[in-house]
């Protein structure tokens, strides 16, 4: 019997010792911090956003800015060094940039560009000058309906940058810079918040800022400085708009494609670069691999003719390298292929006698007053603007 109420008191006092050691662990517990999953608090870092006035020529239209993502001086400028800076690529070697340096007018000035891994893509860098008004779809087949969907395809596409977006937001989340341009930009709390969808959101925010400075000669002459253009490059102008006729100019039927005042249709045009048997030959199809229409085959957007000078070489493809080159295409009245944009065909006089209708295309003088009215497009002072340019 004793040795029953022995054992009976061992057994409490084991039970008792085990949960005093269970609470001794728990209140130790309660106090210990969080396990470190890698995330930041970023709530100490001020968030004051500050809007974002564009800087535009008073003939310009507004600036579109889309209700989901106002420009902010943040947001801005954290678009500025993401675009400058080879973080977004896999092996950290090349950047937005590498493909639109400001020099070339945002371009890279190659036919085609090159990725990281050394393959060239089929199509060439289009230009950003005014981008913010392209209302119709991005890149040369319109495939991305807005420049925050546009910024987000470079990265992943297995030519250009090869990378993922999961990997470019680890990287995002542990540099020591970037948490903090992201509080500042869109007022997230911690790095978990950094997404893909907020770092697209201050790239578009960058790109809506590269502007014309409205200095061009071209300009000028548009508000009211008539020595802007000497006789050859007014000339030029006459014909580019179809208002030669009244001093015995043709028409070179430029503006059809490259109206307004950006001189981008925002259309999609086949111009007429290639002769094919059928729609389905094209060698790239252009807007049509994007509408599923045969009919769209071989038309691609148009691009900004402003700093045309300097964004060289030229159509797609860049299979003409000089200005000269695009004339002498443009003076041969296209290929015949049915879905061609029908101004292709009739550049020049209406030739006499000629049924169905032939037109001259251009002379050697005419196609070169028409390259000198495109110089005077070039607009220095925005390639040289210091708010766009290379912030490392």
């Amino acid at each position: 019997m004793k040795k029953n109420i022995l054992n009976h008191s061992w057994h409490l006092f084991v039970l008792t010792a085990l949960a005093g050691v269970m609470l001794l662990w728990a209140a130790c517990k309660k106090d210990d911090p969080a396990p470190d999953n890698g995330e930041q608090d970023l709530t100490h870092i001020p968030y004051a956003p500050q809007a974002y006035t564009v800087v535009k020529p008073d003939h310009f239209p507004q600036v579109p800015i889309p209700a989901d993502n106002p420009l902010t001086v943040d947001g801005v400028q954290l678009g500025r060094r993401l675009f400058y800076d080879p973080i977004l690529s896999a092996d950290s070697t090349q950047s937005c940039s590498s493909c639109h340096l400001p020099q070339g007018s945002f371009t890279d000035n190659m036919a085609t560009s090159v990725g990281i891994d050394g393959i060239f893509g089929r199509r060439s860098a289009m230009s950003l000058l005014n981008v913010a008004y392209a209302t119709n779809g991005l890149f040369w087949d319109g495939r991305s309906p807005t420049l925050e969907d546009q910024a987000l395809r470079p990265v992943e596409d297995p030519i250009e940058m090869h990378n993922t977006w999961p990997n470019v937001i680890a990287k995002l989340k542990a540099h020591p810079t970037y948490p903090e341009l992201f509080r500042k930009a869109f007022g997230i709390r911690n790095t978990s918040e950094i997404t893909s969808e907020l770092a697209a959101k201050s790239i578009a925010q960058f790109e809506r800022i590269l502007i014309s400075s409205g200095t061009s000669r071209f300009d000028l002459y548009l508000q009211g400085d008539t020595d802007a253009l000497d006789d050859d490059e007014l000339d030029g102008k006459l014909m580019f708009f179809d208002e030669g006729a009244v001093v015995g100019l043709p028409d070179a039927q430029c503006f059809h494609c490259h109206g307004g005042l950006t001189l981008t249709g925002n259309q999609y045009f086949n111009n007429g670069l290639d002769s094919v048997a059928a729609l389905e030959d094209f060698p790239d199809r252009g807007r049509g691999e994007v509408t599923g229409n045969p009919y769209d085959n071989g038309k691609f957007r148009s691009p900004t003719l402003r700093n045309i000078a300097l964004s060289g070489p030229y159509m797609h493809d860049g299979r003409f390298a000089t200005l000269d080159e695009v004339l002498e295409h443009y003076s041969g009245n296209g290929k015949g292929v049915i879905n061609e944009d029908p101004f292709i065909r009739q550049i020049g006089f209406p030739v006499p006698g000629t049924n169905p209708v032939q037109y001259s295309g251009l002379t050697p003088s005419q196609k070169q007053a028409l390259v000198k009215f495109l110089h005077t497009l070039t607009d220095t002072t925005f390639i040289n603007n210091p708010d766009i340019q290379n912030p490392f």
